[in-house]
């Protein structure tokens, strides 16, 4: 019924998951198939019995039978009957996932398969917006830009207590997406505190819609500067960057700031394409397993934008492959960065389809920068510190793109290649 690989999606870097969506938790080998039954011609559940399949290494103390008879006295003794075979595969499916304890490990359902790929593509419908687990809290990571997530006024970092008055704490990250999504026009109230000012917690009702990403824009700014904004690496990303490169370059501009605020990631292949740009086939990151480094990866951009004075905007919303683009640059000397520290979202995933539609995300290795800094759990922390508060947000001011503006443009103490570093290493 389920085979090990049926359909390979290269190395996801999907960091955190869109709450309009609702999507859960290689392969863990667990083989059934359906048969007739001596009962009226239903159909029953067939396992793999007590041994596991020869080619796979299980511990000794692992009894399969205990599975079944487990399944069989559900499918007997519980109480509202009857009981969908499929639910039980689908529940025991996430069960696998959920006990490995990453936040970033997940199985899908085949409708929450088709929803995550969608949501690559950059079109659902929900509030629009990032969640993740964060010191244990589950946090907004990124509003997307025109969101009814934005417009309700939600800020990275804001935690979610509740979900229309239900408690949240203890939650999985797939239980609280799946009281937040739901169907264009409808309502949901979010009890949000926010940790970066001093008041109780407060409610915001969002009605949902249906959210369109446009994942790369650009524009020219005063002083010859351009500015390219990347809100995901989505499907569409790698050519609207390169396109956004292309426009800008026949600008002629004295610097460039690239915008990856609240930008929680995607595609690894679109980060190397990305990093290319600056450094051609230069390492871009590293990739480690079990303590090892056992691949490094480069960049196969065209660097067009090598020797460009360039300053790339994080915050705690810029995760993920966001975070690898941000490293390299930083690490090369490409580029500086300015804003505030970065979320820590670098695992690696591995999204493999099976053969009925559903999916598993699976975390297989972390990422180092390539000064081998690592990313997962601690984050970059910028060249240039500087804040945007709540108050600058609803005032609709932008200090950290101000102040890059005025290094680029040289009307600010220091420059885009002087700055001093406060980065660890």
């Amino acid at each position: 019924m389920f085979n090990a690989k049926r359909k390979s999606v290269h190395v996801v870097l999907f960091g955190v998951l869109a709450l309009a969506i609702g999507f859960g938790g290689f392969l863990l080998g667990l083989h059934v198939a359906a048969g007739p039954s001596s009962a009226g011609g239903s159909r029953a559940v067939l396992g793999i019995g007590q041994m596991p399949p020869a080619d796979m290494n299980f511990s000794k103390d692992v009894d399969f039978k205990q599975f079944w008879d487990l399944w069989q006295l559900i499918k007997e003794k519980y109480y509202e009957q009857p009981v969908n075979d499929k639910d039980l595969l689908y529940g025991a499916m996430s069960g696998l996932a959920e006990s490995l304890n990453d936040p970033y490990t997940d199985f899908f359902s085949p409708k929450l398969a088709s929803d995550f790929q969608q949501a690559l593509a950059g079109k659902f419908e929900g509030i629009g917006a990032e969640l993740g687990l964060k010191d244990g809290n589950m946090t907004i990571i990124a509003p997307l830009p025109d969101s009814p997530a934005a417009k309700a006024g939600l800020l990275a970092g804001d935690v979610i207590g509740k979900v229309n008055d239900q408690d949240v704490s203890g939650m999985t990250l797939e239980q609280v997406v799946s009281l937040i999504r739901g169907k264009k026009g409808t309502k949901v109230a979010l009890t949000i505190l926010r940790l970066s000012q001093k008041k109780p917690p407060f409610e915001v009702t969002i009605t949902r819609d249906e959210i369109q990403v446009k994942s790369v824009t650009w524009k020219m700014l005063p002083g010859q500067v351009a500015l390219i904004t990347v809100t995901n690496f989505n499907t569409d990303t790698q050519q609207g960057f390169s396109n956004a490169v292309d426009a800008v370059l026949a600008k002629s501009p004295k610097g460039l700031i690239v915008d990856f605020r609240n930008n929680p990631g995607g595609f690894l292949d679109t980060a190397l394409s990305m990093a290319g740009e600056w450094l051609g086939d230069g390492v871009v990151v590293k990739e480690r397993r079990q303590g090892k480094i056992v691949e490094t990866l480069h960049g196969n951009g065209r660097k067009r934008l090598q020797g460009m004075p360039t300053i790339v905007l994080v915050n705690e919303g810029s995760a993920s492959a966001a975070e690898i683009v941000a490293g390299a640059l930083q690490d090369t000397g490409a580029a500086k960065l300015l804003g505030t520290k970065t979320f820590g979202k670098g695992s690696v995933q591995d999204y493999e389809s099976l053969s009925d539609g559903a999916a598993i995300k699976i975390t297989i290795a972390e990422w180092l920068t390539p000064k081998e800094r690592a990313i997962n759990k601690i984050g970059l922390e910028p060249d240039i510190l500087v804040d945007r508060t709540a108050d600058d947000y609803e005032a609709g001011r932008d200090p950290q793109l101000d102040r890059a503006l005025a290094i680029l443009t040289g009307t600010a103490t220091g420059t885009a290649s002087n700055t001093t570093s406060t980065s660890a290493h």
